[in-house]
């Protein structure tokens, strides 16, 4: 009953009872993520999201970027691009969050190899 009541009245939890009904009726699942978002698109070519969730749109990954922005490019519909050993894995927007970078408080940096020269 609760899901239900936040499904009609608020837009930040998941998909609303318009956006199921939408879904249901003209959506064609295109593909998901890593993060398990889900992406649909109609028949007249109105492309959207259903995010695993609470809705932010940092989560959507690189891959799926310029397909939800009808941006062309080599890989539009190749969405499992090749993945280097290099790359870091896809991450949300870590502001507010116990993972944000913090200058003063990052353990990484570096010591600096000289001294600071002072009148």
């Amino acid at each position: 009953m609760l899901t239900l009541f936040k499904e009609i009245f608020t837009w930040w939890n998941r998909q609303t009872l318009g956006t199921r009904f939408k879904t249901l009726i003209s959506g064609k699942l295109v593909g998901r993520d890593n993060l398990g978002n889900k992406y649909y698109q109609n028949k007249k070519g109105k492309r959207w999201i259903i995010y695993n969730g609470e809705v932010d749109a940092s989560k959507i990954p690189g891959e799926w970027y310029s397909w939800m922005h009808y941006t062309k490019n080599k890989i539009e519909n190749q969405h499992e691009l090749k993945k280097y050993s290099w790359q870091k894995p896809h991450k949300s927007n870590q502001t507010g969050t116990e993972e944000a970078y913090n200058p003063t408080q990052n353990n990484n940096v570096p010591t600096k190899k000289y001294k600071i020269w002072k009148d």
